[in-house]
């Protein structure tokens, strides 16, 4: 992320006990544009906000719907505490970032710009992940297309990939899905050339 956003009508549930420093908290959000929810019960898969704050130090396994697993939205922890325990729960939660308490209003924004930066590189970075995922997996369709090639054309097998490779390029689609239409009959056989 390379400006820093603007959080003007971004909708934050906070999942915390009410106290002192849920008001500083709040108080803080609402200058900053945010539309804030207190609650300190389960957060609804079905309602996510746009943005998560957790107490790690209370906070326990489900109280987020994902649970360990990849957030929905960014999420910041609140953390009172030094122990690593709590530390790590908020880790496994997805927290892009921290605000210690008790609360400074200073450490809110950069904090908010931290959690949502991590957020949006963990989800193209699994974007990414996926995608090359993909393509490994469908490698087996390229190869074979190659011995095809090689059979058909009576070529090597450095030809032949060159040959899709170049057939690839000029139709401007990945090598996988050329090597698909030549399997199945729907692309004839490139010309060596």
């Amino acid at each position: 992320m390379r400006e820093t956003p603007n959080f003007t009508g971004w909708r934050v549930t906070i999942l915390h006990r009410e106290d002192g420093n849920t008001e500083r908290l709040t108080r803080q959000l609402r200058l900053l544009g945010l539309q804030t929810k207190l609650q300190w019960s389960t957060l609804s898969a079905a309602e996510l906000p746009d943005l998560v704050i957790v107490d790690a130090d209370q906070g326990w396994d489900n109280l987020l719907p994902w649970n360990g697993g990849t957030p929905n939205c960014p999420v910041v922890a609140l953390l009172g505490s030094e122990a690593p325990g709590r530390i790590a729960w908020a880790m496994e939660q997805g927290a892009g970032s921290i605000i210690a308490k008790p609360i400074a209003a200073s450490a809110v924004y950069p904090a908010l710009v931290m959690a949502v930066s991590i957020h949006q590189e963990r989800k193209a970075f699994a974007q990414r992940l996926q995608y090359l995922e993909e393509r490994v997996r469908l490698r087996p369709l390229v190869h074979a297309a190659v011995e095809k090639l090689m059979v058909a054309r009576a070529i090597d097998e450095d030809r032949a990939y060159a040959i899709l490779r170049d057939c690839a390029m000029k139709r401007r689609l990945p090598m996988e899905q050329i090597a698909a239409f030549i399997l199945g009959g729907a692309e004839p056989l490139p010309e060596a050339g």
